[in-house]
């Protein structure tokens, strides 16, 4: 159990999180969310003793391991798998230790401590782990240092989770994951054995992979059950009662206020009166929620329509050295109204395709047919350091519009999405979201017919990608996307294309297909092109009957859940109906003895809430893992 209390952080003089408790239980899989910029990974910082809180403390068992995934990505000539094995710290002392020891008693003490920590799979076990993140066998056996920063970062990744910390935080892990990676990492997250907190804008991540949320707003830290999507429509219900609450206090307090002010003179109604006024004083005022209002995303329709198909290619071979193609034989063909998701791993060609459907790459062989009136615009991450550092987003816009008013240029850099105050802030003070903001609004300037984003959601909150999202779909062109938030695929999306082996085809399968397969060939260690484009093997009609005799076996085990769940909701409410008399003014002017039994009966139901939340955690951990078995 992680408990947090009356946490209050301030990084350089900016308060951002105030008189913050909440309890996390042991073996809960937490999604930690918060709009970008507002502590959440600086709470990490103040979780492994890096940061110290300026009030309140936090407590967790005794002896607990804290993993993290390393800041810098390993960049030595040791091979990945002997990276991934040394993050086991105590295996590894325990094998050097059994090379040079000589007394009989403690080499028996070492071989039986390597049998109690299963050493002996370990290889097996990160080669696995190393696996589902995207390299295979012969890739375990090169040096990290012939990786780029974003493998290596994914080597770092299988590092921690080979360690099997007792709690594990992962912050926003999939910024370096392709698709393939984040759904390993989702069933890994929610298979995981102990206590997780992840940082997250995914929202199928934070639908599937964990049991609870944390929710960092306004300063203060709450904590929901239940996935992302459970959480929004608990919080929203909970504003709207909180507002009609307002309004009604409101209301009464002018009621109070009125009769106050009309009687607090007349002898006959003064006692009247003064009892109103001191339930006036009483009267806790509700806050108001602040709904922070998050700018759209605004593509720009082309002025001409290109007549379709806007890009068709025939027989085609691509790469960037002669006679090595990275994709062969490409046959196909894009319409003005296509909306296409890239699917394959990372090394398997999607950017090339990209590039070369983006004109950044010519055909070695094959024909190419490119409609006359055609515009492309090409959003990527790494364009980020394209942006000028000195250069505010002003001076980034104008050199587009050099002969416009500066009311037309600024109206042009408040439509990208950038507040007053950030369009004077040089592009390298800006935070990622916005240097993504302002790239897209930099690409797309010109009303593109064919939008191809590769990767446009690592720097953007849930609340930015749910505006991207309704861009998307109200964009009038074509949009090739390479992403590895599904969320963002399945709401704007209509087509899936595999490129995987050298080759690009259609896949017939929905996502929910190509997860199986891609969970599937991560447990077998591989699979290849020709299983990909396979039907599945069960029907959706099976699917769904299996699933419902599933559930219909797990009556018992949901029945439990319910009951804990209805524990849960008991012993909240009574311990908010007991704080409220500890909260009451008069209560200390009564018995003191009293409050002595109320403070101590608080503790005690805190208690069992907690041990009544941990069994609920363990219970839905478990149906989860027989409905997904």
């Amino acid at each position: 159990m992680l408990i947090l209390n009356d946490i209050s952080v301030r990084i350089a003089g900016r308060l951002l999180i105030d008189h913050a408790s909440v309890t996390l239980p042991s073996g809960s899989k937490t999604g930690f969310v918060g709009r970008n910029g507002t502590g959440k990974s600086t709470l990490f910082r103040v979780i492994t003793g890096e940061l110290a809180p300026e009030t309140g403390d936090f407590s967790m068992p005794k002896n607990t391991r804290i993993g993290q995934v390393a800041q810098e990505a390993p960049g030595t000539e040791d091979a990945l798998i002997e990276i991934v094995l040394s993050a086991d710290k105590e295996r590894t002392a325990l094998l050097a230790e059994a090379e040079t020891a000589t007394d009989p008693h403690r080499i028996a003490d070492i071989h039986m401590r390597l049998a109690d920590i299963d050493a002996h799979s370990a290889e097996a076990r990160a080669g696995a782990i190393l696996s589902g993140l995207g390299f295979d066998a012969e890739a375990q056996r090169r040096p990290a240092s012939s990786f780029s920063g974003g493998w290596r970062m994914r080597v770092a990744l299988a590092a921690v989770l080979f360690s099997e910390p007792d709690l594990l935080l992962l912050d926003e892990p999939t910024n370096y994951l392709d698709l393939e990676g984040t759904l390993w990492l989702e069933d890994y997250v929610r298979r995981y054995p102990h206590t997780v907190i992840l940082i997250s804008h995914d929202r199928d991540l934070l639908n599937s992979a964990v049991n609870s949320i944390m929710h960092l707003d306004q300063r203060k830290l709450t904590f929901w059950r239940g996935g992302y999507d459970q959480f929004e429509r608990q919080r929203s219900e909970m504003i709207e009662l909180q507002q009609k609450q307002r309004v009604k206090q409101e209301k009464q307090r002018e009621h109070m206020e009125a009769f106050v002010e009309r009687f607090r003179a007349k002898a006959s109604k003064a006692r009247q009166a003064q009892s109103r006024l001191k339930a006036l004083q009483k009267l806790k005022p509700i806050s108001a929620h602040i709904n922070e209002h998050v700018q759209p995303f605004t593509f720009p329709d082309a002025e001409k329509k290109a007549a379709s198909p806007i890009i068709a290619l025939e027989n085609a071979d691509v790469g960037y050295a002669p006679g090595k193609p990275v994709l062969r034989d490409l046959s196909l063909r894009i319409d003005n109204d296509d909306r296409i998701a890239l699917l394959g791993s990372n090394g398997n060609g999607k950017s090339t395709l990209a590039k070369l459907l983006g004109g950044r790459l010519k055909p070695e062989t094959g024909g190419l047919t490119i409609s006359p009136n055609l515009k492309v615009s090409f959003f990527a991450q790494h364009q980020l350091d394209d942006l000028i550092p000195e250069d505010n987003a002003i001076e980034h816009v104008r050199k587009l519009m050099p002969d416009q008013p500066e009311a037309k240029v600024r109206s042009h850099v408040a439509r990208m999405g950038l507040s007053t105050e950030k369009m004077a802030t040089p592009a390298k003070d800006l935070s990622g979201g916005e240097k993504a903001r302002l790239l897209m609004g930099l690409a797309t300037f010109h009303g593109p017919n064919l939008l191809i984003l590769d990767e446009p959601t690592n720097h953007l909150d849930i609340d930015s990608r749910e505006e991207l999202v309704h861009a998307l779909n109200g964009f009038n062109g074509a949009v090739i996307l390479i992403a590895h938030d599904r969320h963002l695929i399945e709401a704007t999306m209509d087509r899936l294309w595999l490129v995987r082996g050298g080759e690009v085809k259609p896949y017939d399968g929905d996502l929910e297909d190509y997860r199986s397969l891609v969970l599937s060939d991560s447990r077998s260690g591989g699979g290849g092109a020709k299983s990909a484009n396979q039907a599945p093997k069960i029907s959706k009609a099976d699917q769904r009957r299996l699933a419902a005799q599933k559930r219909e076996a797990l009556k018992p085990l949901q029945k439990k859940i319910n009951e804990a769940d209805a524990t849960v909701q008991k012993l909240t409410k009574k311990v908010e109906e007991m704080q409220a008399q500890l909260d009451d003014p008069e209560l200390y002017g009564q018995d003191a003895s009293r409050v002595t039994a109320i403070t101590r009966d608080i503790a005690k139901a805190k208690a069992e809430l907690a041990n009544a939340e941990e069994k609920w955690m363990a219970l839905s951990a478990e149906y989860e893992t027989a409905m997904a078995g």
